[in-house]
């Protein structure tokens, strides 16, 4: 899955999902990559000025394009309308992403990375994997609104887990972000994919075999 994000970095970390512990992948596409390159995902651009593409989208958050100083920036390498987390507060807000599904890949572009900007993942109740800006691979939580070592596309990768919500938490002027993109875990991966083909062409050899 590396070569399908042509990912610059990855780190794997391990939470824990009622008794049993959650691998996710974390990788960091290439400076410039703002959407998921991933097949088979389904995206949410907010262009048309709501949260299309979600079941729903809860919580403290506002639809914006441009900056707005102290407010929040349009993330770097874009122009189009971004989801801003908090709608402006100067407290702790969240916003819930409802997926209506299960799913197993999640991506964002992330934008003027900051520390106290957390993406969290749910399946039902259950928390199976929670990120700050600072847990991220080979990059900076800064905040820097004009470069790409704290304005990247990362990936999310749960393997055989899965998930049904994000919530985007923020304690501070803001969490930005842009072309949300989640797949859905019935979609079979490539290599699953292949193993299936393989299966199928297996039983016919071995039909037409027994039929001699």
């Amino acid at each position: 899955m590396i070569g399908l994000f042509r990912s610059v970095a990855i780190v794997s970390l391990c939470f824990a999902a009622s008794a049993n512990a959650t691998p996710i992948s974390v990788t960091a596409s290439e400076a410039g990559q703002t959407a998921s390159t991933v097949a088979g995902v389904t995206t949410v651009d907010f262009n048309a000025g709501n949260c299309a593409g979600y079941a729903s989208c809860t919580g403290d958050f506002a639809l914006v394009s441009g900056s707005a100083s102290g407010l929040y920036a349009q993330p770097f390498g874009t122009n189009s309308t971004f989801i801003s987390v908090p709608n402006p507060s100067d407290t702790t807000h969240t916003a819930v992403m409802n997926l209506g599904l299960q799913a197993n890949y999640f991506g964002l572009f992330w934008g003027s990375i900051d520390t106290y900007n957390i993406i969290s993942f749910f399946s039902g109740d259950t928390q199976i994997g929670s990120f700050s800006g600072a847990d991220l691979p080979s990059l900076s939580a800064s905040g820097n609104q004009s470069e790409w070592s704290s304005n990247r596309y990362i990936n999310f990768d749960f393997g055989p887990a899965s998930f049904d919500s994000v919530k985007l938490i923020s304690s501070g002027f803001a969490f930005e972000s842009d072309n949300h993109a989640y797949r859905s875990a019935s979609v079979p991966e490539p290599m699953n994919m292949m193993l299936m083909a393989l299966g199928l062409f297996g039983l016919v050899i071995a039909r037409r075999f027994n039929r001699g």
